[in-house]
C-alpha cells in the first residue's frame, strides 16, 4: 500500500533521523516528495510504501515522537 503524508516536525526533532528510524524499524519505504526546513520547524511531504499494519505502526511512531502527521490526497488513517 502507498500513502502520502505531510509531516510537521517540532524544532527539537529537526536534526533527528526519525524518518530513517521509522523506515528501518517498521520496514516502510519513504519517498520524499517535498521538504522545507527552517531554524524552528521542518515540513515534509512523504510517500510511504509498505504493508498496511506496518504503515500504521510507523505513523504511530512519528506521532509518539511529537511529529504532526496529516494524510493527503484522500488517504484515510485511523
Amino acid at each position: 500500500m502507498k500513502m502520502r503524508v505531510r509531516l510537521t516536525f517540532p524544532q527539537n526533532l529537526i536534526k533527528e533521523p526519525v524518518i530513517f528510524t521509522m523506515a528501518k524499524e517498521f520496514n516502510v519505504m519513504p519517498n520524499i516528495r517535498r521538504a522545507r526546513v527552517t531554524e524552528t520547524v521542518g515540513e515534509m511531504v512523504l510517500e510511504l510504501e509498505g504493508e498496511d499494519s506496518r504503515l500504521q505502526e510507523g505513523i504511530n511512531f512519528l506521532k509518539a515522537k511529537g511529529i504532526e502527521v496529516e494524510l493527503i490526497e484522500g488517504d484515510v488513517i485511523e
